[in-house]
């Protein structure tokens, strides 16, 4: 079945969901199309009002279905049912994401909504097999680690990967017990009203999950910073990660969990294969136009294969082909905006002014949309502009090492730690720089996550704090207490 559509032909739920509730409103923010650059609609603007009601509407939910404390295989059917739903209506959530993003309609349904099923049913299962805690005490007294959810939770996710960033975040909330108020980006928010109406189709109690839209100095702020909000969960730049801690300290204290930016190398050793080496650098560049924050933007590269393994990335590279997101057939994604276009190529034309060497793209493609070619630089040291800022693009930079300690030093960046890569056929390399690379995620011979949502994703440095996916991204969204009763 062709996936592939007519831009102008597909309904949007536009508005705030709020208490199972679309809530329509007029005006906001222009948005226009990625793969053309056509205005489409505009996302309505959450006031402090608006967040308050949603916040209302949580903790309503929250009384009224008693949601943390049914028991639990309960929570665990309900958010298999969303699932299923999500699966089941994959072509329509499909077509509403493809239209506004930079995903393509052909990778959506079997990854990104696939995986956000999956990943929902991951966290579900944890509900009815984590709990409280015996602690070891002495004869006379019992001591007890309770468990317990933090009510609502207020989550922010990007724009990058709209409905698979909702499950990141709604997955494990609502599996521990939570309400949730998100907000999704205002660039791409319409397949996840879409999400959060399936909920409620599929049992989850309506106010469960309630969503504001707008932008970050309105609605975020007015999320992060409400009192009855117990806990924020983020995805997203640094800078906006370090605007929303501040905002939190200034009007409380609560729990964070903040996944941030990258600028992830990838050291490359003369013993590796090459070939997938190649296969893997380039993809990871080039998926979603290297919109992703654990790109893998920095080569660092053996200098006796450096020209070989630059050559065959190169020639991967160069068969990129623009196409719109709603063609099924296209592989290739346009950036999210002209604005951020426009900021990826002053930074590729600082990097070559600093010195740079362009062996490819580098420029504007030739196409409706916002298309970037994909850029590869060599000749770039540690003050380089492309090795300093996060670009956030499909752009890699090249450096050459003799040793393992030189490898390593050009590894480290000042500012971000979120993952990297290493391709080596030397076990006990292998094990040496897993253990020294600053990075929350090490790929060693490959370079993408699996479909084993066991492991934990996050970063050292000022790529974040706290950990999404895994065991650890359910436990972050409980707290608990400690109770010691004499006998």
């Amino acid at each position: 079945m062709s996936l592939s559509f007519d831009p102008d032909t597909i309904p949007l739920p536009n508005g705030h969901f709020i208490g199972g509730e679309l809530i329509s409103t007029k005006g906001g923010i222009e948005m226009r199309r990625p793969s053309d650059g056509k205005a489409y609609a505009d996302c309505p603007v959450a006031g402090v009002d608006m967040v308050d009601r949603a916040v209302e509407s949580a903790k309503a939910a929250l009384k009224s279905s008693n949601w943390g404390g049914v028991r639990p295989r309960e929570r665990t059917k309900a958010l298999q049912a969303w699932a299923d739903l999500i699966e089941a209506e994959a072509a329509t959530l499909a077509r509403i994401e493809a239209l506004c993003s930079t995903r393509p309609v052909g990778q959506l349904v079997a990854g990104d909504i696939a995986v956000t099923a999956e990943q929902i049913r991951f966290f579900a299962e944890f509900a009815d097999k984590e709990g409280s805690e015996l602690a070891p005490t002495d004869d006379a007294s019992l001591g007890m680690i309770m468990s317990e959810p933090y009510g609502v939770v207020g989550a922010i996710t990007p724009w990058n990967f709209p409905i698979s960033m909702a499950g990141w975040k709604l997955g494990p909330a609502l599996a521990a017990g939570n309400a949730v108020v998100l907000k999704p980006s205002e660039m791409t928010p319409f397949s996840t009203v879409y999400m959060a109406q399936l909920a409620v189709r599929a049992g989850l109690p309506a106010g469960l999950i309630n969503l504001v839209l707008g932008d970050g100095p309105t609605t975020g702020t007015a999320l992060t910073g409400h009192a009855e909000i117990a806990k924020i969960s983020f995805t997203g730049s640094t800078r906006a990660g370090s605007a929303i801690m501040e905002n939190v300290a200034r009007t409380g204290v609560k729990p964070m969990t903040l996944e941030l930016g990258g600028k992830s190398p990838q050291i490359v050793f003369a013993d590796a294969d090459l070939d997938k080496a190649a296969m893997a650098i380039a993809g990871s560049v080039t998926f979603n136009a290297g919109q992703a924050c654990v790109a893998s933007t920095r080569l660092i590269v053996e200098r006796n294969v450096a020209d070989r393994l630059t050559a065959a990335i190169l020639e991967k590279m160069r068969t990129a082909r623009p196409g719109p997101t709603w063609d099924d057939a296209t592989q290739y994604s346009p950036i999210i905006s002209e604005r951020q276009r426009a900021r990826i190529d002053d930074i590729v034309r600082a990097a070559i002014g600093a010195g740079g060497k362009c062996l490819t793209g580098g420029g504007l493609m030739d196409s409706p949309g916002y298309f970037y070619r994909p850029t590869l630089i060599a000749d770039v040291d540690q003050d380089n502009p492309a090795i300093v800022e996060e670009i956030f693009g499909p752009v890699l930079t090249v450096q050459t090492f003799e040793s393992e300690e030189e490898a390593l030093v050009l590894s480290s960046h000042p500012t971000y730690g979120l993952a990297s890569g290493l391709f080596t056929a030397d076990l006990s390399r292998t094990i040496r720089f897993a253990r020294k690379l600053e990075a929350g995620t090490v790929w060693v011979n490959r370079y993408s996550r699996s479909r084993d949502h066991i492991l934990p994703t996050g970063g050292y440095k000022r790529s974040g704090i706290g950990k999404d996916l895994g065991r650890e991204a359910y436990l972050a969204n409980r707290r608990t207490k400690s109770v010691l009763i004499s006998l």
